[in-house]
């Protein structure tokens, strides 16, 4: 375990986070007793653009029925689950965070998903897999927090047959510019590794792999935010309790965070980016 690992694992704990987030999408009036993935979306898309990023990654990867596909970082394992739904593959995650694989197992229980998806608690630089168990590869929102993207694309290029795919979707740097914290993935720059789309690609093709296809996503990104926004803003002018979302799994300075990463994805200087990478 790197150094910085203990304190990254502590920024994600977020005491009661299951029974939090049944209660909320039960005050909505979702059935918890006959939970299905897609009731979730809105608060296990841990990323910026919630389920339509994973599914706009996800279609450029051509999984089949039955692939075995490896989620790095898989939080609360919303993108495990509407792999396992929507392309029938069969996905094991790995996260940093005993209590997010916690959560994830009990969530993909209860959705009926519990055969098709499993979770294990580890280290992205050091993943507890033999070499080629899987067909692919995806990892959202989790390279900021990982100091050396050498050793993860030289492990996941261990972990994954010949051929494999690798699906990136990361906030990258673009230009220059302070951050200011806290964000989303880091209380402080101590926590914080955002790296530009050059050190990714330099990293992936010294590790095997070749890339395949790139797509900087920063007006998706701001369109996602002020749509957010908005709903908030509709939800306050009508009295009404806004439905739940990633604050939930922010914590109590979500509001704070989000401000932070807006201005510096406005500012030009930060951008989620996709890399669809290949191995050999």
């Amino acid at each position: 375990m790197t150094t910085v690992e203990p304190g990254v694992a502590r920024h994600y704990e977020i005491s009661g986070l299951e029974q939090r987030i049944l209660a909320a999408l039960a005050e909505t009036g979702v059935d918890i007793a006959h939970l299905r993935a897609s009731d979730l979306e809105a608060v296990d898309e841990f990323h910026i653009g919630g389920v339509a990023a994973t599914r706009e990654l996800i279609d450029q990867m051509g999984l089949t029925p039955g692939a075995r596909l490896l989620d790095i970082g898989s939080g609360i394992g919303g993108p495990a689950r509407f792999v396992a739904s929507a392309a029938g593959a069969e996905v094991t995650g790995i996260d940093l965070t005993q209590s997010y694989v916690d959560i994830a197992t009990s969530l993909s229980k209860r959705t009926g998903l519990g055969e098709m998806t499993r979770f294990v608690q580890g280290s992205a630089l050091d993943m507890p897999f033999a070499k080629a168990s899987f067909d692919a590869a995806v990892i959202l929102h989790v390279g900021m927090n990982l100091p050396d993207k050498p050793k993860l694309m030289s492990e996941t290029a261990r972990v994954l047959k010949p051929g494999g795919v690798f699906a990136v979707y990361d906030v990258m740097r673009l230009k220059d510019g302070d951050l200011t914290y806290p964000l989303p993935w880091a209380s402080d720059d101590t926590m914080s590794f955002v790296a530009t789309p050059d050190d990714y690609r330099s990293a992936a093709v010294a590790a095997g792999f070749s890339v395949t296809a790139e797509r900087p996503r920063g007006a998706f990104a701001i369109e996602f935010f002020a749509a957010m926004r908005a709903r908030l803003a509709a939800a306050q002018a009508t009295g009404k309790k806004p439905s739940p979302g990633l604050g939930l799994v922010m914590g109590d300075d979500a509001r704070t965070k989000m401000t932070h990463l807006v201005a510096a994805l406005e500012g030009g200087i930060l951008a989620p980016v996709e890399l669809i990478l290949r191995l050999g």
